[in-house]
């Protein structure tokens, strides 16, 4: 990994400290906390990696949700951020190439013929998902032959894949992995067709400082150090390494 100039060092940690705010609402990315109530999990472990190698202590700040890490960006609040990459956030803040991904796939019926992710957006499928959800969008904006079935919540999205008797249940892997011992004999899809990606954020204008963390996640990736944090941390089949930007 590439060392950090002096440059890069003054833009992360203006307090000699890398303050970095993490959303504590996703149950794969914080597992757990200390003692002392500090966050345990992928995303801390991230930080973690990269205060060592700025050779600085490590300061983890909380927030309820990904929204109140966007919301505190320019405030002096933290240094960088780790949260979902998505447009509004990048309006405030600059962010890395995904580190994490979580896989949105479906779940399939006993007995059902479909055996790829590239099989269910056929004519005469049908999909239920939860409407409004990140990946019920992307599915709006891409399903072209198979017909989607919005339905408000995820408990709602799964009964009426249950009882309508529809081809496929639309979710993100790990809730798919819950729902899928409701019905013995459905089978979750191998691959994806979207995912939830999670990144590193940093302050808008720190140019020197946000190349480096981009090369710092590349890095990362490939050495097998993500990995290591998903299997630390009991998330394997859940999180999965992002591709190479």
């Amino acid at each position: 990994m590439t060392a950090p100039s002096d440059t890069v060092k003054a833009q992360l940690t203006p307090t000699g400290v890398l303050r970095a705010g993490i959303n504590m609402s996703n149950f794969l990315l914080v597992v757990d906390k200390m003692p002392d109530g500090d966050p345990i999990g992928p995303s801390p472990s991230i930080a973690k990696a990269i205060a060592d190698a700025l050779g600085v202590p490590l300061k983890l700040v909380p927030f309820e949700n990904p929204s109140a890490v966007a919301a505190a960006a320019g405030t002096d609040a933290w240094d960088i951020g780790n949260i979902g990459a998505e447009p509004q956030r990048a309006a405030v803040m600059d962010f890395t190439a995904a580190y994490v991904e979580i896989e949105a796939t479906y779940l399939v019926p006993p007995d059902s013929p479909i055996q790829s992710v590239e099989e269910v957006d056929q004519p005469g499928n049908r999909i239920s998902v939860s409407k409004g959800s990140a990946y019920g969008l992307w599915l709006e904006n891409n399903v072209q032959k198979a017909e989607l079935c919005p339905i408000v919540g995820g408990d709602a999205a799964f009964d009426q894949f249950v009882n309508d008797k529809m081809d496929a249940l639309a979710s993100l892997r790990p809730r798919l992995l819950t729902e899928k011992d409701k019905l013995p004999g459905s089978r979750i899809l191998d691959g994806q067709f979207s995912a939830v990606q999670q990144a590193v954020g940093v302050n808008k204008n720190n140019p020197e400082a946000y190349e480096w963390l981009k090369g710092f996640v590349e890095d990362a990736k490939a050495s097998g150090m993500i990995a290591g944090f998903i299997e630390t941390h009991g998330v394997q089949g859940k999180l999965s390494v992002a591709p190479p930007a």
